[in-house]
């Protein structure tokens, strides 16, 4: 079956490795042009580009996305597979292809652009990968595939990430080797995932440590949560010990940071500007 691939991130790039290791090697990838990346701003190709480049697969990267479409009509795939684009896709692409769409949640639950951090967060017990065809509606096409996964009391989104990319890269490749019949999502359990915001990092010591040791996880090691001070957190356990909302204290050479109820142990934490460290190289350095 010959395809096409429309993706972005880290994520995405697995699943290119996959499905270019199959019968189903696309012709042709699309993906967003290079943008600045890191502390200096270097402009730098997206992580399928690389991985496109890599395997010596014909490449775009279109300011939009509907610049690609003299470029598909050359490769006439039968499927165009999408995953973490990062961008909507609309007409007439929607109607010009089957365009079958790697989302990395239990569809209907967390439809949009951050499921695995969402899922994350609100301490949900299991993810998983759903396959669904791309409609005008956000996420909302019809499933043909979909496999679940346990989310673990300790897993950050780098750990979750890697174990559902390997599960979509599988799992599309199965999905393109035989029939696939769509199924409409059911409406009961709709929830967004919208993307993370400067807010959303920000540790606030009126909710429960339980919520914040998640929302650290959830935001490792890409994104990363940090205190109001500006303090990175990239590791946190739950710590049964009374220190005032919002102060940060020392227990046992311990550092601590106050929440609505048991405070929250800083394990590995990130000065601005600075390099990252375990909390006792913080401690040495800094008063507390």
């Amino acid at each position: 079956m010959s395809t096409a691939y429309i993706g972005t991130s880290a994520f995405a790039a697995v699943v290119l490795e996959a499905l270019a290791d199959s019968p189903h090697r696309p012709a042709l990838v699309i993906t967003r042009p290079p943008r600045p990346k890191g502390r200096g701003l270097r402009v730098a190709p997206t992580a399928v580009a690389e991985t496109a480049a890599r395997l010596g697969i014909e490449l775009l990267t279109p300011a939009r996305l509907e610049e690609a479409g003299p470029a598909l009509e050359r490769a006439a795939p039968d499927v165009v597979c999408v995953c973490a684009y990062g961008a909507l896709v609309r007409e007439p692409l929607l109607s010009q292809y089957e365009l079958l769409n790697v989302h990395p949640s239990l569809l209907p639950r967390w439809r949009g652009a951050a499921p695995i951090e969402r899922a994350i967060i609100a301490g949900d017990d299991q993810s998983g990968v759903s396959l669904m065809r791309l409609v005008a509606e956000l996420d909302a096409g019809p499933v043909c595939a979909q496999e679940a996964v346990a989310i673990g009391p300790t897993d950050s989104f780098g750990v979750l990430a890697d174990r559902l990319a390997a599960i979509a890269a599988r799992l599309l490749v199965q999905t393109l080797d035989g029939p696939r019949v769509y199924l409409p999502q059911t409406e009961d359990g709709v929830s967004y995932a919208a993307k993370i915001s400067a807010a959303d990092r920000i540790l606030d010591p009126a909710r429960s440590a339980v919520e914040l040791e998640r929302l650290v996880r959830a935001l490792h090691p890409h994104i990363g949560a940090r205190l109001p001070d500006g303090l990175g957190v990239s590791e946190a356990k739950v710590a049964e010990e009374a220190v005032p909302a919002g102060e940060l204290a020392l227990s046992d050479r311990r550092l601590l940071f106050g929440t609505a109820d048991d405070a929250l142990e800083l394990v590995r934490v990130k000065p601005p500007g600075g390099r990252e460290m375990d909390a006792a190289s913080f401690v040495r350095g800094h008063a507390v």
